[in-house]
């Protein structure tokens, strides 16, 4: 970017202790046609973001009164479209690491040049705007409970808002395709609340979690004596669900001739009970979901051709976590108040954070919010740690480590004997000896699992 580029209307608010250098950012970006609002404490900072919208935020990490990463956090709270670059002396990687983990575009070490910052304002601001354009979108959709409202400010996740937005009000059938645990029950919620069916009922059926023969049953209902154990007529979930919704889940589990059924009622509404000569009609909007690739397996013979052009009418793909890293805070401190055990609501440290996101997420959101709701059980003090925190991430968090940090075998290797050291000079008395190492017992007892630790290693 050429110093003397003008950058678009910009609001930006400049948070630093240091007076001289808040005068000099100032001067330099309001030449560039950025309005500027200055703060030299985090209070001041904080209720001008309250007074004012800003599009971004400079934060220095050090502030006289609050810690720069906790306003970061309140600001992400308050303005999640709001992008904040973070400031700080040379040397501070650990405050890098915190800050970014903590929901900051970008951080730039002091002293910086100017064009160097002008190109990082630039690059935030682009994202800022595409991130406002999208949530247009998305604003007037509602959700059933807090529980079921979908959190997130990335790009992809508001596309998939903005398709919500767009397919809920029709009849369409809609087809969700991603991996487990990336919340394609809550899309059909979501696609059901926000259409003219929401005060009628939305039905889900499992493909995967039946057999065949009760799997049409329960989709179509039976007759009494249809088969053993048909002692009187049932309706299927077809009926149950007239004039809503009817989510099908994993149906590509669903063999050739249920396929076939589900066809028929794709294509005229006609559905017919197990053992029944007599045809309904059913005025019900079909939502499916899968894991798989359905293209591959119509390809393959595993799934109708005609089945799989009806369904995939509207098809919502849904990103991984992985793919959607940048939601992550917003996501734990949704699970943290919607999934709270007990009263107090709960925090996270920065280290707890950090393993959160570093840890590649095979089970997708799913498994985030199983684990936090295990981290809130075993935490002490309404502070979730990395004590609290599965093993299999804990360790993964530390094999992720900067090649830096020396070989992880050797690594792992002098963190077991001093932990066997400590033991030793504390008489194996555990609650000592975690007070030395400066670990909760429960960290302890995780260390001298994980090292396979007896009495004998520590000579007791």
């Amino acid at each position: 970017m050429a110093p003397t580029e003008k950058l678009p209307s910009i609001r930006l608010l400049a948070v630093d202790d240091d007076e001289a250098l808040l005068q000099a950012i100032r001067d330099r970006l309001e030449r560039k046609g950025i309005k500027v609002a200055t703060a030299s404490s985090g209070a001041d900072g904080l209720r001008l973001a309250e007074e004012t919208r800003f599009d971004l935020a400079l934060l220095d990490v050090s502030l006289p009164d609050i810690n720069g990463v906790d306003i970061l956090t309140s600001l992400k709270e308050q303005h999640p479209e709001m992008e904040v670059i973070m400031r700080s002396a040379a040397g501070c990687n650990r405050c890098a690491v915190e800050a970014m983990n903590s929901g900051a575009y970008d951080y730039v070490v002091k002293p910086f040049h100017f064009n160097e910052l002008e190109i990082h304002i630039q690059k935030a601001f682009e994202k800022a705007s595409l991130v406002r354009r999208e949530k247009q979108w998305v604003e007037h959709l509602h959700f059933e409970s807090p529980r079921y409202r979908m959190v997130g400010s990335s790009v992809l996740h508001l596309r998939v808002m903005q398709l919500i937005e767009k397919v809920a009000p029709t009849d369409a059938t809609v087809l969700i395709c991603g991996a487990s645990g990336t919340g394609k029950e809550l899309v059909a919620h979501a696609l059901h609340y926000n259409s003219p069916r929401r005060t009628r009922p939305l039905v889900t059926v499992n493909c995967a979690a039946l057999q065949e023969t009760l799997l049409e049953s329960e989709v179509f209902g039976h007759e009494k004596g249809a088969f053993t154990g048909a002692v009187k007529a049932k309706p299927g979930l077809i009926e149950v669900a007239e004039g809503g919704t009817l989510f099908i889940d994993e149906v590509a589990e669903m063999s050739p001739g249920l396929q076939s059924k589900l066809l028929r009622v794709l294509e005229n509404g006609h559905y017919r009970r197990v053992g029944s000569t007599h045809e309904g009609i059913a005025d019900v909007r079909i939502i499916a979901a899968t894991n798989r690739n359905l293209k591959e397996s119509q390809k393959n013979g595993k799934f109708r051709e005609d089945l799989y052009y009806r369904l995939n009418v509207v098809t919502i793909p849904l990103p991984t976590l992985n793919d959607r890293k940048g939601d992550l805070h917003e996501l734990v401190q949704h699970f943290l108040s919607t999934r709270q055990i007990g009263p107090v609501p709960f925090k996270i440290t920065p280290e707890a954070m950090e393993a959160l996101t570093n840890y590649d997420w095979p089970g997708n959101i799913r498994e985030l919010a199983n684990i936090l709701e295990r981290a809130q059980i075993l935490a002490e003090e309404h502070t979730v740690t990395l004590d609290d925190l599965p093993e299999n991430l804990v360790d993964h968090r530390a094999h992720s480590a900067p090649a830096s940090t020396g070989d992880p075998r050797l690594l792992r290797e002098i963190e077991r004997l001093h932990v066997i050291d400590v033991l030793r000079q504390e008489n194996g008395t555990k609650a000592h000896a975690a007070k030395v190492l400066g670990i909760s017992r429960r960290a302890l007892y995780r260390l001298i699992k994980k090292y396979h630790l007896t009495d004998a290693d520590v000579h007791i």
